[in-house]
């Protein structure tokens, strides 16, 4: 039976894969960084969940072991040049078979993000380390509705704020590139070399965002187009992301405006069979997130 890793198994898309290889004839190892009632979580999906850490390489190679495809993910930390070498080698050593990689839409040589800089260079990693590897770059994820702030200020204030001024992209689930990433780890071999651009099914502004998910909730959403300075000035004082997403943010917000996002594709239904869900269907789908949170101890 094919082992599969998963790392980042507790976030968006590594959560969403090991749900879209559930009940398939594969093992699935998911890589978290503590036991929690996330890591419980996936253990109730049929997981063997392993605690680890991408930037120890001992770590590493013990989650590696006996494994045939992994999928790598890293958050937008200055560390993800360290986290992808010790990963390649790992595979390499474990003769793994197939590596899926989630890079950046904006990954390139001359991009002005040190983040996405250093993802154009995960990638180079990546191709000369003797495992095949699928590199995915995803437009932005339409997850965002969901972050901590975001989605507390659609349900109390009926306001969907993004930095991202009046640019197009074509936001995509967490879900659908679950699919994506599971089906190829499952047969990787006609995808290996290939980058996939992952986009949802339609362009759209925050303006056009927002009158989804309020169609979707049944009342009128407004947009505001926060300054991007703001927004940098925001997460700036969140530990977990500070200065280097910051920096991040501003050149994606940049390469927003210059159209580099402004783009779909066929690319989600053509390797799963199903078409990536929209805005209104991806707000149904979370409905519970968005519910009114009342006082505690309010059982209404």
């Amino acid at each position: 039976m094919t082992r599969i890793l998963v790392t980042g198994a507790a976030g968006s898309t590594g959560l969403a894969t090991v749900q879209a290889l559930r009940g398939s004839d594969v093992e699935v190892r998911a890589l978290v960084h503590r036991l929690d009632a996330r890591a419980e979580r996936l253990r109730e999906l049929g997981a063997e969940v392993v605690i680890g850490d991408l930037l120890n390489f001992d770590s590493v190679v013990s989650a590696m072991d006996a494994v045939d495809a992994a999928y790598f993910v890293y958050p937008v930390h200055p560390r993800l040049i360290d986290a992808t070498a010790y990963f390649a080698q790992a595979a390499w050593e474990a003769s793994v078979r197939a590596i899926v990689n989630m890079s950046q839409r904006p990954a390139r040589r001359e991009s002005k993000s040190h983040a996405s800089f250093n993802h154009w260079i995960a990638e180079r990693i990546f191709d000369t380390a003797d495992v095949p590897v699928t590199h995915l770059r995803p437009s932005l994820f339409a997850d965002w509705l969901l972050y901590a702030g975001q989605v507390d200020r659609i349900i109390d204030t009926s306001v969907l704020a993004l930095p991202f001024g009046e640019s197009r992209f074509a936001p995509i689930a967490a879900e659908d590139q679950g699919r994506v990433i599971a089906t190829v780890l499952a047969d990787p071999s006609p995808h290996a070399g290939q980058v996939y651009y992952l986009n949802g099914p339609e362009v759209m502004t925050g303006k056009t965002i927002a009158e989804a998910v309020g169609d979707a909730l049944g009342r009128t959403i407004s947009y505001y187009p926060i300054p991007i300075a703001d927004f940098q000035a925001i997460v700036t004082d969140i530990p977990y992301l500070s200065t280097f997403f910051a920096q991040h943010i501003g050149a994606v917000a940049d390469d927003l405006a210059n159209g580099v996002f402004e783009s779909t594709n066929t690319t989600v239904e053509d390797i799963t069979g199903v078409a990536p869900m929209s805005i209104r269907d991806f707000v149904r789908l979370h409905l519970d997130e968005f519910a009114p949170r009342g006082p505690v101890g309010d059982a209404s």
